[in-house]
């Protein structure tokens, strides 16, 4: 797209203060219709505020914005969407108790006369649904659905929307492939009606597939707009970070020929989720789990945890068998979980800093009162020791940037001096210096004789940090892959289903 068409959107020198901590200075940014424009920056450079001034959100401390040319300062998100301007947030806005077509047209019915015309809104409902190839019934209720299938009634509630300006916030984090390739397709066809489109992602595969133009933020600041066309990924990464990423993924620890089994899993079976499952990790090993959304691997897990019910199948702790019914006795054999979902299960958002910290190991601090000197010191050596980046000590978890929440989950379970650390989806959300410094610490845990599970979407991370990758495909574990198996065509092989053993036939990893 020629940058001399008009822009739709323009932003001009937005400041954002919170207090005496200014986030954002003189960002300047320009969305034309028909243009897919990235957004990039590392969690914490300001995105996620900015797009939130863009759509109503939040008001700019000073600058303008303007639409069509002329003056706009929105008071709402309301007031913004009223000028086509929809934001589909990285974190869900879904009324969990209500349906999917109330929730798709909350605050904005279809009436017919004085009464609610159901019957409109269902046809628009499964037409935006049908749009976007997915089967949720829009009848079902929220709450029942998968997190990618909620992903997908957010977008259908903003294409239901009159759009002009469509902002989103890493939408394919908790997508299929399926889904995503289907999301990009409705991408496209938005773009020839002329919508203008924000698309924030950390994923720079993605960008450098569908993005025409590219605006990178660091620490507040503009660093960097232009065309997408001639830049390379590792172009992108440095503008981010302001440094060469070299070595994302670190060389992996040798492991022992004869390493000892730290945790087995015999037989598992989790109604509904798993068939059948077995597998080992041994001593200084990472083990990745890989497969699509909805096969299997979260609830295999949880299970092993005593977080879900399994049917049948024992687990073994150094070859012994142990009952973990509750996350607090996989905490006293020194495993520990960090959760995919770390703002509904793994912090408590409106709690300060320290207490989600010392949360999971208060009892240590405890004698028999809370030794606040203590709590205080292991935090401070925790904000060091993980680079948790924050604006005061003072904040909420829910006032933490993406990448510094994962960094203080991680830092909470590691404060069991865990022997085996289990990671669902490390960098889920997550910018590339962040990812850097993940890769390079589950190093530092296999270096040091701990072992880890690896459960994650990302190919990437599984080949280029696993020991070994379990496959799942349709609830059963099909293969377990090593050496030079271990590669995008075998792993995809196995997650399909056309390679790897039937239910009948299980695999033990």
């Amino acid at each position: 797209m020629s940058d001399r068409n008009p822009p739709l959107l323009s932003a001009r020198r937005i400041c954002r203060s919170f207090g005496q901590n200014q986030v954002l200075f003189d960002i300047d940014l320009d969305l034309v219709p028909g243009e897919v424009h990235a957004l990039l920056g590392e969690n914490g450079a300001g995105k996620s505020t900015l797009v939130k001034i863009l759509s109503g959100y939040l008001s700019a401390t000073s600058g303008d914005i303007y639409l069509d040319g002329e003056a706009r300062r929105y008071r709402s998100s309301g007031e913004a969407e009223a000028d086509g301007i929809v934001m589909i947030h990285q974190e869900l806005a879904l009324a969990e108790q209500l349906s999917v077509e109330e929730n798709i047209f909350l605050g904005r019915e279809l009436r017919r006369g004085p009464f609610l015309d159901r019957r409109a809104m269902r046809e628009r409902c499964r037409a935006a649904l049908a749009e976007l190839e997915t089967r949720v019934d829009p009848r079902a209720r929220v709450k029942d659905l998968s997190t990618s299938d909620q992903q997908m009634v957010e977008i259908a509630k903003a294409i239901t929307r009159d759009v002009r300006v469509l902002i989103m916030d890493e939408p394919t984090a908790t997508l299929t492939e399926h889904e995503v390739e289907v999301l990009f397709e409705l991408i496209a066809r938005l773009r020839q009606r002329g919508v203008a489109i924000l698309y924030i992602s950390h994923k720079l595969r993605e960008i450098e597939r569908i993005a025409d133009r590219v605006t990178v933020l660091r620490d507040g600041r503009l660093i960097d707009s232009a065309p997408m066309a001639g830049r390379s990924k590792e172009e992108l990464a440095r503008l981010m970070v302001g440094r060469e990423i070299s070595d994302m993924y670190p060389e992996r620890t040798r492991l022992a020929s004869d390493a000892e089994v730290v945790l087995e899993a015999r037989d598992m079976v989790v109604p509904g989720a798993v068939k059948q499952a077995s597998f080992t990790l041994r001593r200084g090993e990472v083990l990745g789990f890989g497969g699509v959304v909805g096969a299997g691997r979260t609830a295999l897990i949880e299970a092993v945890l005593g977080l879900r019910a399994r049917s049948r199948g024992e687990v073994l702790r150094n070859g012994k068998p142990v009952a973990l019914r509750h996350l607090r006795d996989a905490v006293r054999q020194r495993i520990a979980y960090l959760t995919e979902d770390r703002k509904g299960k793994g912090l408590v958002l409106n709690m300060g800093l320290r207490p989600n910290f010392t949360l999971l190991n208060l009892r240590a601090y405890c004698r028999p009162l809370i030794d606040r000197r203590r709590e205080e010191q292991a935090f401070q050596e925790a904000i060091e020791r993980f680079d948790i980046r924050l604006r005061t000590q003072a904040a909420t978890a829910a006032e933490l940037s993406g990448g510094n929440q994962q960094k203080l989950l991680l830092a909470k379970v590691m404060s069991i001096d865990p022997e085996i650390v289990i990671i669902n989806e490390p960098t889920r959300g997550i910018d590339v210096g962040t990812k850097h410094q993940i890769y390079h610490f589950v190093r530092e845990l296999t270096e040091a004789g701990r072992s880890v599970i690896l459960i994650s979407s990302e190919m990437a991370e599984l080949i280029g940090l696993s020991h070994r990758v379990a496959v799942m495909c349709a609830g059963v574990l099909t293969g377990v892959l090593e050496g030079e198996q271990i590669n995008e065509h075998e792993i995809m092989q196995y997650a399909s289903g056309i390679k790897g053993v039937g239910v009948d036939e299980p695999r033990r990893a």
